[in-house]
């Protein structure tokens, strides 16, 4: 049977601080409804997410583009995915810089080229040849950003009590047809050597979509995530039965038990049943569904709107 198309966002999972919750749950927002205006349209899942992504990478309150955090060296390196729940085509980009939305040329990775996954110079070759145009490596910091690099510089500061507000985003999302897509964006680990590729960037630990069982995004610890694959670990449990909040709370725990790492996930599955769950403190998340906008930040908090009064409110800024 036909459904209705569901769109569920993540703006990074860790702590998020006071005075950034209204930023955080106003972007989610935004991104959620961007993306669900495509699907509304006609859009393909893969334009969803892809919009979803560019939309909290253009805002500085997330870790992706304006607004990542910066490596030992004070720079912006980034890691993106994209992935096609139908035929499980996937695009990559690692560590590159000075280009304002890496998921974009994740998506010409999948669709221009041969290849899943481009780094550093060689993705920097790849974006001149397709017209993206270069952004200055400072339009990119953020005051924030540079503040946070300079007190984990300190001999005393530990950069891992920082890491907690990590704000790497993501988006999934069904249309009416069944097809899957999901989309992870990051700025990475505040402070990290130069060149590390977290999770986001690896196929089944950043992100995975598949048709036959549904489409993940994950955030929080990378190499935690990388251990135990996360988002494959995820569709595993579904594909074994579970619904979408258990699957990601089994995944989650998992994860937590087994190398005591912490993160966020968001689901969808096949039969359009979602999830945004959490071992962290909080994760900014926003979904819409049967045209209702729902959205939290807290654990238990969910938050509803109807979709048209929240696009209402939202439209001076499309």
């Amino acid at each position: 049977g036909r459904m209705k198309p569901v769109i569920v966002v993540h703006g990074g999972a860790g702590r998020i601080f006071k005075e950034r919750e209204e930023g955080s749950r106003a972007g989610v927002v935004r991104a959620a409804l961007r993306g669900y205006v495509i699907l509304k349209q006609g859009g393909s899942a893969l334009d969803a997410v892809e919009e979803a992504v560019r939309s909290m990478e253009d805002d500085p309150h997330f870790n992706a583009g304006c607004g990542s955090v910066l490596n030992e060296k004070g720079e912006v390196e980034m890691d993106a995915i994209i992935m096609d729940g139908k035929n499980l085509d996937s695009g990559a980009v690692s560590a590159v810089k000075c280009i304002a939305n890496p998921i974009k040329l994740a998506r010409l990775v999948m669709e221009k080229t041969k290849h899943m996954l481009l780094t550093d110079h060689g993705a920097h070759l790849f974006a001149q040849a397709m017209g993206i145009p270069e952004t200055p490596a400072e339009k990119l910091i953020t005051k924030r950003s540079q503040e946070r690099w300079k007190k984990n510089l300190e001999p005393d500061s530990n950069p891992e009590e920082f890491q907690k507000d990590l704000g790497t985003v993501g988006a999934v999302a069904i249309v009416c047809e069944g097809n899957v897509a999901c989309a992870t964006s990051t700025g990475g680990l505040s402070n990290k050597l130069i060149g590390r590729v977290g999770d986001t960037a690896c196929i089944g630990s950043g992100g995975y979509a598949d048709n036959h069982s549904g489409a993940t995004s994950t955030t929080g610890h990378g190499e935690s995530i990388m251990k135990v694959v996360l988002a494959r670990l995820i569709l595993y449990h579904m594909e074994q039965g579970m619904s979408p909040e258990m699957a990601a709370d089994t995944a989650l725990d998992y994860m937590k038990t087994r190398v005591g790492g912490l993160g966020g996930v968001i689901v969808v599955n096949s039969s359009g049943e979602w999830a945004a769950r959490f071992s962290t403190k909080q994760m900014s998340w926003a979904t819409v569904k049967d045209d209702q906008l729902h959205y939290g930040i807290y654990a238990g908090e969910k938050n509803t709107k109807p979709v048209d009064e929240a696009l209402i409110s939202e439209s001076e800024g499309f």
